[in-house]
Order: structure tokens, then C-alpha cells, then sequence
């Protein structure tokens, strides 16, 4: 493979990235020690690949600097590329990884009445988009409160009748009292490029998309 100008992979920060180095090892990259040490400050790592540099940032972020070209792969739940709808990013493989669902939640005692006799709703949410054309397709307006977190607080603190969340074993509804109504889209990570760099690096791109397969491919025949 030809080098050139380094290569930039977008990681997320959590879970997802314990998921998926597996995947980096086993595809041939190793990023520098500092990359596993929880005191480092830095942000893009070096690694064993000379033209190849890791950046490690949080998950809705990862897909921003695919599409805009900072990074040229990453790694993104298909959730954030639902949400987003990014047109620079090409999606060439899915990982496997991630597995949880974004779904619709309200508190268990809440009877709701008939949703097709509604036309207004307040959600909140992570993902206005999502969630906006979700209850569009239904014929109700969502004005969608955005959180980032504790979004189980909103129902019990009066905020809002409804969230819609990410959901993975479903405990954490449980324990704060909801209960899953409805999954608007399962979800799981996938490996995204930038297209214009798709376009100007072809065998380079297509190289660590390979390996990447590959990796997938070893993965599910273990």
C-alpha cells in the first residue's frame, strides 16, 4: 500500500470503544501506549501504521469529523447516522458491535390514552430528529426536549410524558419505573468514510476497509 498523507480513524469514547479495538487490533493497527493510559490529556494517538493516526472522541462527534473531512474512517452507531443524515459519509460495513436499540419509553403507571387522538407531544431526547419524525409518520407534532444524560429524570420531575433513549438490557428503564412502549431502530455500529476522500484515496481507503471486513468476517466464525 502506497503511503501518503496520514490517515485520520475516528474512534468513540464508552462502550463502543471497548467493542470495537478488538476489531482495530485485529485489522493491524495498535495505537501508542498512551492511548490505554486514563491520564493522558491527548486526543489523537500515533500508531503502529506510519501514515495512520487515531483520534479518540465521543460518539455523536465521530461522525461530524467523518463528514467533514477531519477524519477520513470512523466508527458510528446507526443511530447517530439516522439522526444526523450526513451525505459526505459512505457506509461500508457493519461491525457487529453496539447492539442496543433506540426506543420509546414512558412511566408504567402513565395509561398514555390513544396516541392517534393526540396532536402534541413532549419528548425528551438525544435525538429531536428521530424522535420528530417518528411522530410525524403518525400524524403528531413532537416538541422535542434535548438532554444529553439522566433522561429517566424527566417523566418522574414533570418535564416531559415520554422519552426516547437508547436501550440495551432495559434495567435502567426498569429501576427508574418506565417501560418500553415501542423500538424506533435497532442499532449497531458501523464503519463510515469520508466520500471525497473515498474519491481521491480509493486503494488506500479501500485497504483498511478490507481489513476491517476481514476482522468482522474472523470475528464471527470464532
Amino acid at each position: 500500500m502506497e503511503l501518503t498523507e496520514k490517515l485520520v480513524l475516528a474512534l468513540p469514547k464508552g462502550r463502543i470503544l471497548k467493542e470495537v479495538m478488538p476489531l482495530v487490533n485485529a485489522a493491524g493497527i495498535t495505537p501508542e501506549p498512551d492511548f490505554d493510559d486514563p491520564k493522558s490529556r491527548k486526543l489523537e494517538f500515533d500508531t503502529n501504521i506510519e501514515n495512520l493516526t487515531i483520534i479518540r472522541v465521543r460518539s455523536f462527534d465521530a461522525a461530524t469529523f467523518v463528514a467533514f473531512g477531519a477524519a477520513h474512517l470512523g466508527v458510528v452507531g446507526n443511530d447517530v447516522l439516522q439522526e444526523f443524515g450526513y451525505t459526505d459519509l459512505y457506509t461500508p460495513l457493519d461491525l457487529d458491535i453496539g447492539h442496543c436499540r433506540l426506543s420509546l419509553a414512558m412511566p408504567e403507571e402513565d395509561t398514555g390514552g390513544d396516541p392517534r387522538e393526540w396532536s402534541h407531544i413532549r419528548v425528551a431526547t438525544k435525538y429531536p430528529n428521530l424522535t420528530r419524525k417518528y411522530y410525524a409518520e403518525r400524524g403528531v407534532q413532537a416538541e422535542c426536549i434535548k438532554l444529553n444524560g439522566a433522561m429517566e429524570l424527566a417523566p418522574r420531575l414533570g418535564l416531559t410524558r415520554r422519552i426516547v433513549d437508547l436501550v440495551s438490557t432495559g434495567s435502567t428503564l426498569k429501576a427508574n419505573h418506565l417501560t418500553e412502549v415501542e423500538v424506533l431502530t435497532e442499532i449497531t455500529s458501523r464503519l463510515v468514510v469520508n466520500r471525497p476522500a473515498f474519491k481521491t484515496r480509493p486503494k488506500e481507503i479501500s485497504f483498511w476497509v478490507d481489513r476491517f471486513r476481514d476482522a468482522v468476517a474472523e470475528k464471527a466464525a470464532s
